[in-house]
C-alpha cells in the first residue's frame, strides 16, 4: 500500500463520511451511546487550529455503565470461556479488518493527533501486529503449567481476570489501544477503553470496523469518550475492574494508581521518560546525529522514550553539535497531510506553550541556546508548530531534568565510559536509553549498566514484538507491554495443591 499522503481536502469517501457525523457517540455494550447530560467536547485538527469532530462527553454514571456492561459480557456473553482457537480468530479477522482499511485509518489519526501521515501508517501497521501477535501467542502458552514438589500434586492454571480498564494518552492513540486491547481480549478478557480527549476518533472508528464485523458479543469492547477528570477519573476510580492500565504522565499517573490502589485492583502504568543517548568518540558523525534527529523530531517530540539528553564524548563534542544543529535547521515543519513534511504540530496550544516555556525558563537557567526553536509558522495552517531546538550545559537545568515532550534535546559532553553511564543514570525516570559506538562490547557493558528498563544499542525507540518493554522509577511499574510477559499479566493463576 502506498503511503503518499493525501491533501486534507482529498481524504478518502470513508474518512469524510466518519467525520461528516453531526455528533460522535461512545461505544458502551454494542451499541452507540450518548451521555443523557448532553455535554460534549470539540475534537480539533492541530494543523489546522479548527474543529473536525463533536464527541460526546460521557460523566460517571455513563461510564458505570459501561464498566457494568463489560463485567455482565465477561460473565455471561462466553467470550472469557470461549476456545481459545475462536477468540484469536477473532482477534486475525480484526486484524484483517483493520489492515484493508490501513489508509482510512492513518488519515484518521494523522487528522486527530497531528503525526505525519508515513508516521501514521507505521503506527496503525503496529496495532495489525500487536494483535496478531497476541492472537498467535494465545494459542501457544500453556494455561496449566505443573509443579514438581514432593509429596503433592500441584500446578498453577490461568484464566481471564474479568474487566479491564484502559486509558489511553493522545501521542500514539491508536497503537497504545492495539497494546492494551490486543493481549487482554486475547486473553479471555473484556476491556472499557477511554482515549484521550484530544484523540478518540481512530477508537471510535474502530468500533464501526467491530460493529460491521459482528465478532465480538455486546460488551466485550467499550470505547468511552470524555474529558480526562471526569470520564478518566470514574474509569481509574471503578471498583469493579479487575486490571487497569495507564500510559500517560507521571502526575495523572499517581492519581490513577492511588485511585487503583483504594479498590486493591492491579494497575500497570506506562509513564514519562527523559532517556539519554550515550555517543562515544568512534561514532559515524553523520549517520549518529540523522538518526537522534530523526528520533527527536518523530511526531515533533511527542513520545515518552524518546532520547532527549544527548550526552557526547568530548573528543566529538564540538563537531557533533555542530552537525545536529544543521540537520534540524533543515527539518521541514509541515501539515501533516502535506507529503514533504517531516515534522508536525504539536497536539494543543498547551502542548506548544509547555515546549516554549522550557524553552524560556532553561535559558533563564543558564543553558546555552545552540538552536533557539520557538514558533514555527507553515503557510496557509494555524495549528501549532514549533521548531526544534536545541540546549546545551549543566545537566541540573530545568530542561535537562524534566520531561518537554517536545523536539528539544538537551545536550553535555563526558570524558569516560564511567561518566557517561554515570551522567545517563542520573534522573528520576528509566524508561529508555541508548548507547552509540561501533565497539559491540562496550556497547553491551553501557547498555547493560543503564538504570532503565531498556537499553539501545546504536538505535533509540526500539519496541519490538516479543521483547519485554517497561519503565522503572518516574517510567513506569506494573509490567510491561508487547511480550508474552504481558500476556500473562491478563491471565489469573491459581495454584491447585493435592496432598499425597
Amino acid at each position: 500500500m502506498s503511503t503518499t499522503a493525501p491533501s486534507e481536502t482529498n481524504l478518502l469517501p470513508e474518512v469524510a463520511t466518519f467525520l461528516q457525523q453531526s455528533l460522535h457517540k461512545s461505544f458502551v455494550n454494542g451499541e452507540w451511546f450518548e451521555s443523557p447530560s448532553g455535554q460534549t467536547f470539540d475534537v480539533v485538527d492541530p494543523g489546522q487550529g479548527k474543529t473536525i469532530a463533536t464527541v460526546t462527553a460521557l460523566q460517571k454514571e455513563d461510564v458505570d455503565a459501561a464498566v457494568d456492561a463489560a463485567v455482565t459480557a465477561f460473565e455471561g456473553s462466553g467470550w472469557a470461556k470461549m476456545p481459545i482457537g475462536e477468540r484469536s480468530a477473532a482477534l486475525h479477522r480484526i486484524a484483517d479488518a483493520v489492515e484493508e482499511r490501513k489508509a482510512a485509518f492513518a488519515q484518521i489519526e494523522s487528522l486527530d493527533c497531528g503525526k505525519i501521515y508515513a508516521q501514521a501508517v507505521e503506527d496503525i501497521e503496529n496495532f495489525i501486529d500487536t494483535f496478531r501477535y497476541f492472537a498467535d501467542l494465545a494459542q501457544t502458552i500453556n494455561y496449566r503449567s505443573v509443579i514438581a514438589v514432593p509429596r503433592h500434586e500441584a500446578w498453577v492454571a490461568r484464566h481471564p481476570w474479568g474487566a479491564c480498564g484502559f486509558i489511553i494518552p493522545w501521542n500514539f492513540p491508536f497503537l497504545l489501544a492495539g497494546w492494551g486491547l490486543g493481549p487482554a481480549l486475547a486473553a479471555g478478557n473484556t476491556c472499557v477503553l477511554k482515549p484521550a480527549e484530544d484523540t478518540p476518533l481512530s477508537a471510535l472508528y474502530l468500533c464501526h470496523v467491530v460493529q460491521q464485523l459482528d465478532l465480538l458479543p455486546a460488551g466485550v469492547l467499550n470505547v468511552v469518550t470524555g474529558i480526562g477528570e471526569t470520564a478518566g477519573a470514574a474509569v481509574a476510580g471503578n471498583p469493579k475492574f479487575r486490571r487497569m492500565s495507564f500510559t500517560g504522565s507521571p502526575e495523572v499517573g499517581r492519581l490513577v494508581a492511588e485511585a487503583c490502589g483504594r479498590n486493591l485492583v492491579p494497575v500497570k502504568c506506562e509513564l514519562g521518560g527523559k532517556g539519554a543517548a550515550v555517543v562515544f568518540d568512534d561514532v559515524n558523525i553523520s549517520a549518529t546525529a540523522s538518526k537522534l534527529v530523526g528520533a527527536i523530531t518523530y511526531h515533533a517530540g511527542q513520545v515518552c522514550c524518546d532520547a532527549t539528553r544527548w550526552l557526547i564524548h568530548k573528543d566529538i563534542y564540538d563537531e557533533f553539535v555542530a552537525e545536529c544543529a544543521a540537520k534540524m535547521r533543515a527539518v521541514k515543519i509541515g501539515y501533516q497531510l502535506d507529503g514533504g513534511s517531516q515534522m508536525g504540530p504539536l497536539v494543543n496550544p498547551v502542548q506548544r506553550e509547555r515546549v516554549l516555556g522550557y524553552l524560556e525558563k532553561g535559558t533563564a537557567e543558564g543553558a546555552d541556546l545552540v538552536l533557539a526553536g520557538g514558533d514555527a509558522s507553515v503557510e496557509g495552517h494555524s495549528g501549532y508548530y514549533v521548531k526544534p531546538a536545541l540546549l546545551a550545559g549543566s545537566l541540573d537545568n530545568v530542561a535537562a531534568r524534566e520531561e518537554i515532550f517536545g523536539p528539544v534535546a538537551y545536550l553535555a559532553p563526558f570524558s569516560s565510559e564511567e561518566e557517561g553511564i554515570r551522567l545517563a543514570n542520573d534522573t528520576d525516570y528509566g524508561l529508555g536509553n541508548s548507547v552509540w559506538s561501533n565497539d559491540l562490547q562496550r556497547c553491551a557493558r553501557v547498555a547493560e549498566s543503564f538504570e532503565s528498563g531498556n537499553g539501545w544499542i546504536n538505535a533509540h525507540n526500539v519496541v519490538v514484538h516479543g521483547v519485554p518493554y517497561a519503565g522503572i522509577g518516574k517510567s513506569g511499574m506494573g509490567g510491561g507491554v508487547v511480550s508474552p510477559e504481558t500476556l500473562n499479566d491478563y491471565l489469573r493463576p491459581i495454584s491447585v495443591v493435592r496432598p499425597l
